[in-house]
């Protein structure tokens, strides 16, 4: 039973950082752009990343341990690096003079990048789960196991616990296809030689998984948990008709679901979760996502043989916990997900890794010692202003629409009047006394985190929904829009250069985090975003015709972007990263109303030579600055919502009337785009 995420659309991958251990440099030039690494042989008509980026594109090195380089990756090394500064603090003061989740930090770090005593325990740790899973001997069994939060073993279902998208006052529970080992499943089955080698080289890795573990037959075992993924696979629903949230809103109570996939025992795997039959309203309705996919993968769950789902929950165990065994696990762990997938070189350094570790166990706790430190009232205050200034400009905007229609457009400014936003860190902190960590315990420490969180989301499923709550950390280089709340959230570590400067130029800070602002507003209104109104609730507030003439303008931007090809032979997936590209092309569009009304009437200077307008585009091709490994970019393009950060500047420019007249772009140059051409949104 993994643990719930929320539905929110995210404004970057969330890939590995990249570059060195060094903090990265907090200016980019005088004014807020790198100048130095502009490539001016290259026309911005013709390639505005590599016109904005390509001298520092052709010198940038992709360190050993990292997938990619670049802005979004600097700033994620300065978070690690800070994180890595607060627990050197806790290890540098008196245990006495520790509060109690200073000490839980402290040890929980230190358990992590304790490396020696890891190993001396060897597999002991683990033991009674693999003999646990050893033992399984029924389908109920299977079920069971698979439902447990402290194993964090989903098979062909996973769930979590999220909001009702009718009524978002409400937590339900969530139902979805799952079971995979790789990212997603075109690795199985996509006719491309470079999967094809991967697929090979994961069947390799299992039989390495289970000639660690002792087990005999390793190939033969991999063999059957791969032939089982790929059976999965083959029923599992694409990623473009996941994201419609239309399609992925089946409510069903429990004895409905039963009837409608009876091959699995969700009687024995929901009891684990302890998610009960009845609520506080009768029997409990349940949320089922890909609904045709279920009675399939149901089949195939009950004509698998119990062994092989044990040899399947032995490998995805040894995958989950490789981080917290001993270090020949750990290790081949990495040589697959790490060498082959993303094509790194070096694992992370351990310190770096318990960084994350920490964020992702105890986030809000360590968040809390992060603020306190990096993140002064001045920053907040002033990109609280940003936003407000965004939102402001999306309301001149969505008033002066020309394919909107009156009735729409008054339900459209309700939903932008009703916005929340959420700026650097929570108003209250999440509560960490109820869990227990221990210095010599790493593997119960991260069990008990995962049990500590299902149970906190588990004890209010009956409750009201907390508005208050937040889906990021503050440590997060990275921001949300969350439409079950009609919210946006920017979390502190992303708050700095390149995206955000007091000290930059305001037009270099528009083109940057305004861009961003923008962005999570416009989730709202994307072509899922705009199906929930301004409560959060899903209902269809739209007139037909609006409908019609939105779907068609979004239709053309997902055709620009299917003719992107970033890897020969392989496109970029205009209809799965259409949520995305339409925030980004609104997002660059409103945040540079943004700028002109925060000039109140007045000429932007000239810098430099660059004009307010070239100073705003330039900032927004700089915070896209990213060289990625071919492995990486694969799997981004395969598994991840978002474009690759190349082709962001690239797809929302061309769209953008002001940056054909701010660069001088015209016909003939390989991105120009006919003004009729143009999808103009917002």
């Amino acid at each position: 039973m993994r643990l719930a995420v929320l539905a929110v659309a995210l404004l970057a991958t969330a890939g590995t950082a990249a570059l060195s251990e060094d903090s990265p440099k907090t200016k980019y030039g005088t004014w807020g752009v790198e100048l130095s690494a502009l490539d001016r042989s290259v026309r911005p008509g013709n390639d505005f990343f590599m016109y904005v980026n390509g001298t520092w594109y052709k010198s940038a090195v992709i360190p050993p341990d990292r997938a990619s380089t670049g802005g979004f990756q600097d700033l994620r090394i300065l978070s690690e690096n800070r994180v890595k500064e607060i627990a050197a603090s806790l290890d540098a003061k008196p245990r006495e003079q520790l509060s109690v989740e200073e000490a839980k930090l402290r040890d929980f770090y230190d358990a992590f990048t304790d490396q020696q005593q890891i190993d001396a325990k060897g597999l002991a740790p683990a033991k009674k789960d693999l003999d646990y899973i050893a033992g399984l001997k029924t389908p109920q069994d299977v079920a069971t196991a698979m439902g447990s939060p402290m194993l964090a073993l989903d098979g062909p279902f996973g769930g979590g616990i999220a909001f009702n998208p009718k009524n978002t006052n409400q937590y339900v529970m969530t139902l979805g296809q799952s079971g995979l080992g790789m990212p997603d499943r075109d690795y199985y089955l996509k006719g491309d030689e470079a999967l094809a080698k991967t697929r090979e080289a994961y069947k390799k890795h299992l039989a390495a998984v289970f000639t660690l573990a002792g087990m005999s037959d390793p190939a033969k075992r991999a063999d059957g948990v791969y032939n089982l993924e790929h059976k999965i696979a083959e029923v599992s629903w694409a990623n473009a008709d996941r994201r419609d949230v239309d399609k992925v809103f089946n409510p069903m109570t429990r004895s409905e679901l039963k009837a409608f996939a009876p091959d699995f025992p969700w009687d024995a795997y929901l009891d684990k979760a302890g998610i009960t039959a009845n609520g506080a309203q009768g029997e409990r309705t349940l949320i089922i996502a890909e609904k045709s996919a279920f009675p399939k993968l149901a089949k195939i769950f009950a004509e698998t043989p119990v062994e092989t789902w044990r040899d399947y929950l032995t490998a995805h165990y040894l995958h989950t916990f490789a981080a917290y065994l001993p270090k020949a696990f750990d290790e081949e762990n990495f040589a697959f997900y790490g060498k082959v997938l993303q094509g790194n070189d070096q694992q992370l350094p351990r310190a770096t890794r318990a960084a994350h570790v920490l964020d992702d166990n105890m986030g809000e706790a360590l968040g809390k010692l992060y603020v306190a430190k990096y993140f002064p009232p001045s920053a907040k205050a002033k990109a609280l202003e940003l936003v407000n200034n965004l939102l402001r400009a999306y309301d001149a905007d969505i008033r002066t629409l020309d394919w909107m229609t009156p009735a729409t457009r008054e339900k459209a400014l309700d939903k932008l009047h009703k916005f929340g936003v959420k700026i650097g860190y929570p108003d209250r902190w999440r509560d960490y006394s109820a869990l227990t960590i221990s210095r010599d315990d790493l593997l119960g420490n991260v069990q008990r985190s995962l049990a500590f969180e299902w149970n906190r989301q588990l004890t209010r499923i009956d409750k009201p929904v907390d508005k208050t709550e937040w889906g990021m950390t503050p440590p997060t280089v990275n921001a949300y829009d969350n439409p079950f709340f009609n919210e946006i959230v920017f979390p502190a570590a992303i708050l700095q250069p390149p995206f955000f400067d007091p000290e930059a130029d305001d037009a270099v800070n528009y083109g940057g985090i305004g861009a961003v602002i923008g962005h999570e507003i416009s989730h709202g209104f994307d072509d899922q975003g705009a199906k929930f109104d301004a409560q959060g609730n899903v209902a269809n507030w739209w007139s037909d015709a609006d409908k019609k003439t939105f779907e068609a303008k979004t239709k053309a931007l997902g055709d620009q972007y299917n003719a992107y090809e970033p890897l020969p032979g392989l496109h970029i997936n205009g209809a799965f990263t259409m949520g995305e590209n339409v925030a980004d092309n609104a997002g660059v569009a409103i945040a540079l109303k943004a700028y002109h009304i925060s000039l109140h009437g007045k000429k932007a200077p000239v810098i430099d030579g660059y004009t307010g307008d070239q100073r705003f585009y330039l900032s927004f091709g700089q915070i896209w600055r990213s060289k990625m490994r071919e492995g990486a970019l694969r799997q981004q393009l395969l598994s991840n919502e978002h474009s690759p950060a190349m082709y962001r500047p690239i797809g929302a420019t061309r769209n953008q009337d002001a940056w054909y007249a701010a660069f001088k772009v015209k016909a003939g140059d390989k991105y120009y785009l006919p003004p009729q051409q143009r999808v103009r949104l917002w």
